[in-house]
């Protein structure tokens, strides 16, 4: 297929948060530093988990053909839509599915929060693993529960699960549901299949319901494996949600399209309920036609961009530790999110947020909005053209430059 990832795509004039839009109180304002007309003080934009590369051609052509028919009506999902997302697990993960366990929604995010609201009380806690995806803990409080972390530990270089502490955690009589991040945005952990059966047996005995995101599970870098939880012993598989969807492993997000699988029926049937309630039901036509052609036949596509973003990685991860060893690079297992420990450089949350925006002119996710075991990290998209990532690394590199003899 031999797709070109080098090349760098001009994304204006397309309503793109990644690049025309700046986060600001959780609000989008439009702005216009990222603009390449910018030159040399452009903004590297490097934050939300979305890539810089076009999608795999099959995709591209089958959205093409819909779109020439010119009706954009109401749709909903056929056995050819099941067929394929049945198939993809099958293939990918091993994971025999049922069409049944099928659940379309709008998107993983959207469908947290009515799992939240469905499956647990207004005041009861909600487990989750920090640092992690904020949108968890947005989805919890935001529905008036409260938050209730198992830390992730940080044990040569290497992020563990506290096995210990979430069972004693679980064990809460308030806890009545568990969010794991599986594989782990942002420290690209793939969990060990021990690790997972693990949650799930600890979950099962507490009666805590365990909502599996697995929407990293196609990217996984070469020499991992990821482990879905559907290969998990049966009596596991009844207490579980799990969160998958096209959107982050073939660039889709904007398409609002996802799956939830979920194996007991009466889990499956209280989440249909919460789903109508909240009057998300419905999925995009469009969403419907890219994830048929994706999981038909994007997967040689899927296969190249993740050796390019190896190949990324290897990049960063080499220049940081000859150029830049005041930093520490997490090793990538799954995503293409870098975790980056920038701790040795002794700065508050403020001030490294203001190294890497403002005098290095790279927009990035800071480490704490995943919580304050994330303080002192920042996070780098490495889905983009290397070119972007050269780019960004030299101007960090000399502002970290000429920051240390203020430290010193």
């Amino acid at each position: 297929m031999m797709s070109d990832f080098d090349k760098v795509l001009d994304q204006r004039g397309m309503n793109s948060l990644k690049w025309e839009f700046t986060v600001r109180n959780g609000v989008p304002e439009q702005w216009d530093q990222t603009d390449p007309e910018q030159g040399e003080d452009q903004v590297l934009s490097m934050w939300v988990a979305d890539m810089d590369f076009k999608t795999a051609d099959p995709i591209v052509n089958a959205l093409r053909k819909r779109v020439d028919r010119g009706i954009f009506g109401y749709a909903f999902i056929t056995e050819v839509y099941l067929n394929a997302v049945q198939g993809w697990m099958k293939r990918r993960h091993g994971y025999p599915i049922e069409h049944d366990w099928i659940v379309p929604t709008i998107g993983i995010v959207p469908a947290l929060s009515m799992i939240v609201r469905k499956f647990s009380s207004p005041g009861e806690k909600v487990l989750i693993q920090r640092p992690v995806y904020y949108p968890f803990s947005n989805a919890i409080k935001n529905n008036d529960r409260s938050v209730l972390c198992s830390p992730l530990k940080l044990e040569n270089n290497r992020y563990q699960m506290d096995l210990e502490d979430l069972e004693e955690k679980a064990a809460d009589p308030e806890v009545q549901l568990m969010i794991l991040c599986s594989p782990h945005n942002p420290v690209g952990r793939a969990w060990s299949f021990e690790d997972i059966q693990k949650v799930g047996e600890i979950c099962l005995k507490h009666q805590v319901l365990l909502v599996a995101d697995e929407i990293h599970g196609d990217l996984i870098m070469p020499g991992h494996q990821f482990h879905s939880y559907g290969l998990l012993d049966p009596k596991l598989l009844e207490n579980v949600i799990i969160c998958t969807a096209p959107s982050k492993s073939f660039n889709l997000a904007g398409l609002k399209s996802s799956n939830l699988i979920i194996p007991n029926s009466e889990i499956r049937k209280r989440m249909k309920e919460e789903i109508k309630a909240s009057g998300l039901f419905g999925i995009n036509p469009f969403g419907i036609v890219a994830t048929e052609a994706a999981y038909n036949e994007g997967e040689p596509w899927l296969e190249e961009a993740i050796g390019y973003i190896a190949k990324n990685f290897e990049f960063l991860d080499s220049f940081i530790t000859s150029s830049i060893p005041s930093l520490k690079v997490l090793p990538l297992e799954a995503t293409y999110l870098c975790w980056i420990d920038c701790r040795a450089l002794g700065l508050s949350d403020q001030k490294l947020d203001q190294l890497v925006m403002e005098e290095a002119q790279i927009y990035m996710d800071e480490g704490h909005i995943f919580g304050p075991e994330g303080s002192g990290f920042i996070r780098l998209n490495l889905a983009c053209p290397r070119e972007i990532i050269e780019k960004a690394l030299q101007r960090l590199k000399s502002s970290i430059e000429q920051l240390e003899p203020k430290i010193d």
